[in-house]
């Protein structure tokens, strides 16, 4: 994240495609849109999300009162229990993601952004808005970090250390 070019900083973000833009059928539509941004994807699965996961992800919120929605919401109560998670690199890439995505509150957002075009707000307040992008560049370190292990990425992009570790761990037959 540190790399520099002579036009920016080389940058990754994060991108949730959020359960309302799964059950929509909206993920060809959102990556379509971020293609735009003329990024690399260097990281893309899809995740179950547990309450764990969750929390985490939206731990600097968890004072406010739509909390416990949030969380219901990312963990799919209200659609499906999917997200897709991407890692999108690139010059400028939080800012140019986030110009892409446009405003949290789908109501303010540019019209042609993706939340202003696919998100909306529900009756009992909680923003749908289809997609969550980093913020800033320790935001989406921290998110990617979480949200990925190393060996999901198809390039190293931050620090590495090996360590071995002993768990438990569900395998195919």
């Amino acid at each position: 994240m540190t790399e520099l070019t002579d036009n920016g900083k080389i940058e990754q973000t994060l991108v949730l495609i959020k359960p309302d833009g799964l059950v929509k059928s909206l993920t060809g539509n959102i990556i379509d849109k971020l293609s735009e941004s003329e990024l690399v994807i260097v990281g893309a699965k899809i995740v179950a999300v547990d309450k764990e996961l969750a929390e985490d992800h939206y731990k600097e919120l968890k004072d406010q009162k739509f909390f416990d929605d949030l969380i219901q919401y990312i963990m799919g109560a209200y659609h499906t229990r999917r997200v897709l998670a991407l890692v999108y690199e690139g010059e400028n890439a939080i800012k140019r993601v986030r110009h892409i995505t446009g405003d949290t509150n789908p109501e303010s957002a540019n019209p042609t952004s993706l939340r202003g075009k696919y998100g909306r707000i529900t009756t009992s307040g909680v923003f749908e808005n289809v997609v969550h992008a980093s913020s800033d560049p320790v935001d989406a370190k921290r998110e990617i970090q979480l949200w990925f292990k190393p060996s999901e990425l198809s390039k190293a992009i931050f620090e590495t250390e090996e360590k071995e570790i002993t768990k438990v761990e569900t395998v195919w037959k």
